[in-house]
């Protein structure tokens, strides 16, 4: 066994502690607030998509908002967008056309931070919540410090922002364990640092569930509308021969196709950059056609493509001998090439999108000999948001936390799945995937640090 470093903290020793302690207390308040503001800015994007896309038309004597209607409303949401990536600090978050960026957002970028996703999100682009949540749970978190201890050390006020995202992250899906798992295998926080962020981020996601599910007698806050629930999915008590013979290839071709939409998406991205106040509002208008042309050829209803897929997944899913072959395969087609156009040009996280075409495609695929649609919805679930984020483990958690109802046998075939999806997705890009960079960009090669503590929490 290699000696221990003598220059690094010993973490057993700071968590024993009266300042770990203290620290503690701070990043369970850190947590509450976080929580609540996760719940308040995650309600506010449902609302507006009820205001704009079913109470404003009645307000203005349509019986129903009419065909073109979300020409007009995703044109205003690119001028929105493209007004808070321009005009004020921290350009509206990261480019969600590389991935998900767990860094904590400062304080002073949360207003155009949440402004973009308002404008996204809230006005029906295909990009999910996780991201602003991310952003938001860690920018309260620095502001909590800075308002406690304008001195603070930098560690110090990396943890507790850190444990901001853990709160907002775990009531966003529900689960503190997700929430962990997530952002410690983004971050790549291993070693002592490991020890010394884990303790306070689970107990901040803890208590983001608690807000969530509540205590005792006090039930908490409402979620059934706005949080991720697991799939309504038939009973899959064992998996068979036939099934690991049709996850290989339907993993692979799930990760090809994704692939492909996020290629297309970081192309765009060059030419929507430099001029967005033109390019944002042309990009919305394109996704709003795409809605109207598959809501006319197939009679269903245009919020399938549009919006994140967050609340349309578990519908799709549990409606599924509504859907004819053709139809999921025209939904595929249009809610990817939306979901690249609001990869590129909007703001907002990449995973609830992907989950959908993901379950979609698993609807497609429970069409082939011997395979049900259980499994393979599930491990079209994993192969596409690995395929997505590029991080294994969160996408077998998250795969089988959605569909953990229909019992254990789709474990053994979403692990599978993952990684024949992970290995395509790697040789499919030949290199190592571009990493964000402040300015919503990419650079080749490693990623950066993770701004987390690495020595002990002080104060």
């Amino acid at each position: 066994m290699p000696a221990a470093d003598p220059a690094q903290p010993d973490p057993e020793a700071i968590m024993r502690g009266r300042r770990f302690v203290a620290l503690l207390v701070l990043v369970a308040i850190v947590g509450v607030v976080a929580s609540l503001a996760a719940f308040g800015f995650l309600t506010l994007l449902h609302d507006s998509q009820g205001w704009v896309f079913d109470d404003l038309p009645e307000a203005l004597g349509f019986d129903s908002a009419p065909t073109w209607w979300p020409v007009p409303v995703l044109a205003i949401a690119g001028v929105v967008v493209a007004g808070a990536i321009v005009l004020l600090p921290g350009r509206g978050g990261h480019v969600p056309a590389h991935g998900l960026n767990p860094e904590p957002t400062q304080p002073i970028e949360l207003p155009g931070v949440l402004l973009a996703a308002l404008a996204t999100i809230g006005l029906g682009l295909v990009l999910g919540p996780e991201a602003p949540l991310i952003a938001l749970g860690g920018g309260l978190g620095y502001l909590a410090i800075r308002v406690l201890r304008r001195d603070a050390p930098p560690q110090l006020s990396d943890l507790v922002a850190a444990s901001g995202t853990f709160a907002a992250v775990s009531f966003l899906f529900g689960s503190p364990v997700i929430a962990a798992v997530l952002l410690v295998e983004a971050t790549g926080i291993g070693g002592q640092r490991l020890r010394l962020v884990l303790v306070p981020g689970l107990l901040a996601a803890g208590i983001g569930s608690l807000v969530s599910t509540g205590i005792g007698s006090w039930a908490g806050v409402d979620t059934s509308e706005i949080s991720l629930e697991a799939l309504s999915l038939p009973a899959f008590p064992r998996p068979d021969l036939v099934d690991f013979l049709w996850t290989v290839p339907l993993a692979a071709a799930v990760a090809a196709a994704t692939f492909a939409i996020l290629t297309l998406a970081r192309s765009a991205e060059r030419v929507v950059a430099p001029r967005p106040f033109v390019a944002l509002p042309v990009a919305g208008v394109a996704v709003a056609g795409l809605a109207i042309a598959f809501s006319e050829i197939t009679g269903k209803g245009i919020d399938q493509v549009l919006f994140s897929g967050e609340e349309q997944v578990g519908p799709l899913v549990a409606d599924a001998g509504a859907w004819s072959l053709s139809a999921l395969a025209l939904l595929i087609a249009c809610k990817g090439l939306a979901y690249a156009i609001s990869l590129a040009s909007f703001r907002g996280g990449p995973v609830f999108p992907a989950l959908f075409l993901g379950a979609a495609g698993g609807l497609m695929a429970a069409q082939l000999p011997g395979f049900e649609t259980t499994p393979a919805v599930a491990v079209c679930l994993g192969a596409a948001v690995v395929a997505v984020l590029g991080l294994p483990l969160s996408s077998v958690v998250l795969a089988t936390l959605l569909t953990f109802e229909s019992g254990l046998g789709v474990g053994p075939l979403i692990i599978v799945g993952v990684v024949v999806a992970h290995l395509t997705t790697l040789a499919l890009s030949g290199s190592r995937e571009p990493v964000p960079t402040q300015d919503g960009g990419a650079d080749a090669g490693e990623a950066p640090a993770p701004s987390t503590p690495g020595s002990a929490p002080s104060g």
